[in-house]
């Protein structure tokens, strides 16, 4: 049940995944890449989350792990289906860098790069070098509850909510517990990686400053940091939007898991008034 400023609201049935694989390496995206801004726009979580996975899959680097992933927006990234490339910008044996895009109707609309870091295997490090955390308690499941006025949104209905401080409306720090509900690609088993990033891009929208129905908070990129993965089903959010009075805003945050920081978040903001 979706509880909305105009009463309870009954889930609708997610698609099997935010995208469906089709010939000739494209890719699909479902009803649960919906943009808040717009129905025919993606939210930027998934898009982020498939350049990773092109990355990962197109380019293996057995002995790495994506340590860092920055992906420009080049734009409003429409929900029609898209291609992607792959390609080693700088190779190496203990550090890679990679690139992936995608297309839509054959024009560019993200670009993303990443370093790959080869890990060490564990015990590489000794226990005082390593960080340790409390991870904020996982509430009990909550009526699932989105921007004020909205009660249909695809990506945001893809996601279970718990939160710990905050909420969609409310301004200000946030900490929210989410869980992805379907994989990424149909077929396919959700990866930890996929599972952070689908979540990460929300950053803005959980901490946001500003009323959505008036005001546009909108990232041109995203960068994500990760020293591991996260284990399990849900990945924790903590983060903070602070704008300038001319305009642009940012928004820093942490990513974990249960047993604490997986990794940061930040994105720089376009904040201007819906027109």
């Amino acid at each position: 049940m979706i509880t909305t400023e105009g009463g309870p609201v009954e889930a609708r049935e997610l698609p099997a995944a935010y995208y469906l694989p089709g010939p000739d390496g494209v890719f699909e995206p479902t009803l649960a890449t919906e943009s808040p801004w717009s129905p025919d726009a993606q939210h930027g979580g998934p898009p982020t989350a498939l350049l990773a996975h092109v990355m990962r899959t197109r380019l293996p680097a057995p002995g790495m792990r994506l340590a860092r992933i920055t992906n420009e927006f080049l734009g409003s990234i429409p929900r029609v289906p898209l291609t992607a490339e792959a390609a080693v910008i700088r190779d190496g044996r203990r550090i890679r860098l990679v690139e992936a895009s995608l297309r839509a109707e054959g024009r560019p609309v993200a670009v993303a790069r990443a370093w790959q870091i080869a890990t060490s295997g564990e015990g590489g490090i000794p226990a005082e070098g390593l960080a340790s955390q409390a991870a904020p308690p996982l509430p009990d499941a909550m009526p699932q509850k989105y921007f004020s006025g909205f009660r249909r949104w695809g990506y945001g209905e893809s996601v279970e909510w718990r939160w710990v401080r905050g909420s969609y409306d409310s301004a200000g720090e946030a900490v929210v517990w989410a869980r992805p509900r379907i994989p990424l690609i149909a077929g396919e088993a959700m990866h930890p990686l996929d599972r952070v990033l689908v979540v990460a891009d929300s950053a803005n929208g959980v901490s946001s400053a500003l009323n959505p129905g008036e005001w546009l908070f909108i990232p041109p990129a995203i960068t994500v940091t990760l020293h591991r993965y996260p284990a399990g089903e849900w990945v924790y959010l903590a983060a903070t939007s602070t704008l300038a009075a001319d305009g642009l805003g940012s928004t820093l945050g942490t990513l974990g898991d249960k047993d604490g920081p997986v990794g940061s978040v930040a994105q720089p903001l376009l904040v201007a008034r819906q027109r």
